[in-house]
């Protein structure tokens, strides 16, 4: 019987929600392993949920995640936003957003896993993002649609006196408040929320969600777009940043228009995420959105390069190169494949839910699954002609596969074409799915890491479940 995919990207199971994801390698009883904390999305009908759930999974491979349980509940039973989690010394301390984010709180445990308890109230603001500096000292960074930052006392819950910063770099114009700050607005890189620090090579690294409001053309963002993870840079920790660039954005597959301007392929959305080194290499967790709002997020992970440039810069993302120095960087791109840098393993039943490129806009989603089955499927709903799906990437191998299996329930006629590396590439398959999931030859063979698309067209409408490739 054929395996199931289990693990790609979104990298925990299809069924489970959490976004805002913060990644931290923590050592426990002598095992280091990848601890992941964020919101929780299951109120279904509001952003994120009342309870903090932790996963983890073994450095040497980030597709075998473990669950651990609810590690925090609200002290008042509210609902919790972002959360971020810190070591220092024995002790790990989780800052927890109760009241949708309008109370921060402190609570510790000496597991990474929680459960977090004794949490004492701070004077932090909304998504707060905490870095324990390489001399132990410690600083805390928060806000919503400006920012702003300080040292903490020893107690990891107290502003150190004379130590507060305000606007530490520029933000958004904000709608929401009258009384906005309107001093320290950049239309260029502007935050937003979801503040993130790190230290990297030395400088600390401000990872932040841009609310872009000035056009990006080359993205296909032309109104204001919250969808970015962006980052500036300095050599202090609570002031000094420069310009940095993007790191993500959960617009999906960009398509290269004939005019140089760039076509989203998802549905772009709110995200949140953070940095993390892993043997080596680093990564970015982000989220993307499923059903049809903002409250079905999931955890994505996609591999990222960063450089030090000769003038002391720090380059994060799809670094630019010349004469082996850094000299510019771009988001990376949105993958179905995530920490499986080769490629998924073409020869499992993929689930539909995978999928990082799914055209035209508007028209076609992910179906938002709950139920917590063992390698459920969350299918692409509301297929019409001329719908693509696309998935980035798949390993074959080096020997092609013989027949690929589409798997749908269809409504009238419907067919879908398999094609490679685009979605206007070569047909590798042509399949008529009006008697269901069949196992079609291919016409050519194909090899080695691709991306695969399915181009749907007939007169019907398709909810597509999975696939898989057979030898």
């Amino acid at each position: 019987m054929k395996e199931i995919l289990r693990s790609a990207n979104p990298y925990l199971p299809l069924w489970e929600h959490i976004p805002d994801g913060e990644p931290r390698v923590f050592e426990y009883r002598g095992e280091k392993r990848l601890y992941v904390y964020g919101s929780h999305d299951t109120e279904k009908t509001a952003y994120c949920g009342r309870d903090q759930v932790v996963w983890s999974a073994p450095l040497d491979d980030l597709t075998d995640w473990t669950y651990h349980g609810v590690c925090y509940t609200a002290t008042n039973g509210s609902i919790l936003y972002a959360p971020d989690v810190v070591q220092k010394g024995d002790t790990f301390y989780l800052y927890a957003a109760e009241d949708q984010g309008g109370r921060i709180v402190v609570a510790s445990s000496k597991d990474p896993a929680g459960p977090f308890t004794d949490p004492v109230e701070t004077k932090l603001g909304f998504d707060p993002g905490v870095l324990v500096d390489d001399d132990g000292r410690v600083y805390a960074y928060w806000g919503f649609c400006s920012c702003y930052c300080a040292e903490l006392e020893e107690d990891m819950a107290t502003i150190k006196e004379g130590t507060f910063k305000a606007h530490p770099i520029g933000h958004v114009p904000d709608p929401w408040n009258e009384n906005a700050d309107t001093a320290h607005i950049d239309l260029r890189d502007a935050f937003f929320e979801a503040s993130s620090p790190r230290k990297i090579n030395g400088k600390y690294v401000y990872v932040y969600s841009k609310r872009c409001v000035t056009p990006m053309p080359e993205l296909g963002v032309y109104e204001d777009n919250n969808g970015f993870l962006s980052y500036k840079w300095s050599d202090s920790p609570l002031d000094g940043y420069q310009d940095g660039g993007d790191i993500s954005f959960n617009g999906g597959e960009i398509l290269k228009l004939p005019d140089g301007s760039g076509q989203q392929t998802y549905r772009w959305g709110n995200n949140h995420g953070g940095l993390v080194e892993i043997n080596g290499q680093w990564y970015i967790f982000y989220h993307r959105h499923t059903g049809t709002d903002e409250f079905a997020r999931q955890g994505m992970i996609e591999p990222v390069d960063i450089a030090t440039g000769k003038n002391g810069k720090i380059y994060i993302g799809d670094i630019t190169y010349i004469n082996g120095e850094p000299v510019s960087s771009k988001p990376v791109e949105m993958t179905s494949s995530g920490a499986s840098v080769n490629g998924i393993d073409a020869y499992k039943i993929i689930s539909a839910g995978y999928a990082c490129h799914i055209s035209p806009l508007h028209q076609a989603y992910i179906k938002a699954v709950y139920e917590q089955i063992d390698g459920i499927s969350a299918p692409i709903v509301n297929i019409k002609d001329g719908t693509t799906a696309g998935f980035r990437y798949l390993q074959f191998g080096e020997t092609s596969p013989k027949s690929v299996t589409v798997t749908a329930k269809v409504k009238g006629q419907m067919s879908v074409r398999v094609r490679a590396d685009s979605y206007r590439g070569k047909v590798i398959a042509d399949i008529d799915l009006s008697g269901g999931g069949q196992n079609v030859p291919l016409n050519c063979g194909i090899i080695g890491k691709r991306a695969i698309y399915f181009e749907f067209y007939g007169d019907g409408e398709a909810e597509f479940e999975s696939f898989t490739f057979d030898n």
